[in-house]
């Protein structure tokens, strides 16, 4: 059994969030001291443009827990957890956008699941989005669990836990981040959903809109219903 030396290890992917990077972290800390949680905060810039990566090496000077990974460019979400996966030195992994929409104060909301699951996630309720991004995620959440069997309310909530073990049985691919909880079931884990509130954007804008999702995650989609059928699967007769 592996000794881990924290019990959560908080992985934020970074992406031109700067003014966000401050009370993000003042929450992250405060809500997890609160708790008594042995925690490291784990920030992957992902090749920000205006002064994330400057200001998360500041964090990190000032919060002996906290962590700071700098992409050379821009590579994407699935690759930024990935980054922070790897790193990460806790019993179980939590992960959280740095946009603030979700909350590190209803991290404690999930916790207490750990004891009979493997993988806990977030699912946003009154969503404080516009119209578009609602029914894009609406319709998107639909079709993936249409084709891929799940039943899912809402695989893009950035709020999840599971155990450090999961992740090490993916096979990397882009966009891979959508399907943590299918890809957790396929490996036989148990997933477990609970509502999570959401908020309004206060700084930045959203890096995601229906081009750049529509299109890549039902092609993302298709490949994760074929990975499920070809998923090999045995039991050994024991005398």
């Amino acid at each position: 059994m592996q000794n881990y030396k924290y019990d959560f290890s908080i992985v934020v992917p970074i992406y031109n969030e700067i003014k966000n990077l401050s009370p993000l972290t003042d929450s992250i800390i405060n809500e997890l001291n609160k708790q008594q949680y042995n925690y490291q905060v784990i920030y992957v810039d992902d090749g920000s443009q205006d002064g994330s990566s400057q200001k998360i090496d500041l964090l990190q000077e000032k919060i002996n827990r906290l962590s700071a990974i700098h992409f050379t460019k821009n590579n994407g979400q699935t690759a930024a957890f990935l980054a922070g996966f790897k790193e990460a030195e806790g019993e179980y992994i939590i992960t959280l956008d740095a946009d603030l929409q979700v909350s590190p104060a209803d991290i404690p909301k999930l916790i207490p699941f750990l004891k009979d699951y493997d993988m806990v996630i977030g699912m946003r309720t009154n969503r404080n989005d516009g119209l578009i991004k609602k029914i894009s995620s609406v319709v998107g959440n639909g079709v993936r669990n249409f084709i891929t069997g799940e039943k899912i309310t809402d695989t893009g909530c950035p709020l999840k836990v599971f155990k450090n073990e999961i992740h090490k049985e993916f096979y990397p691919f882009k966009g891979m981040h959508r399907f943590y909880p299918t890809l957790a079931r396929i490996n036989g884990y148990k997933v477990k959903q609970v509502p999570v509130n959401h908020y309004p954007r206060k700084y930045g804008q959203s890096k995601y809109g229906i081009n750049n999702r529509m299109w890549r995650g039902l092609f993302d989609t298709l490949v994760m219903r074929w990975m499920k059928k070809r998923i090999i699967n045995y039991n050994i007769k024991r005398d």
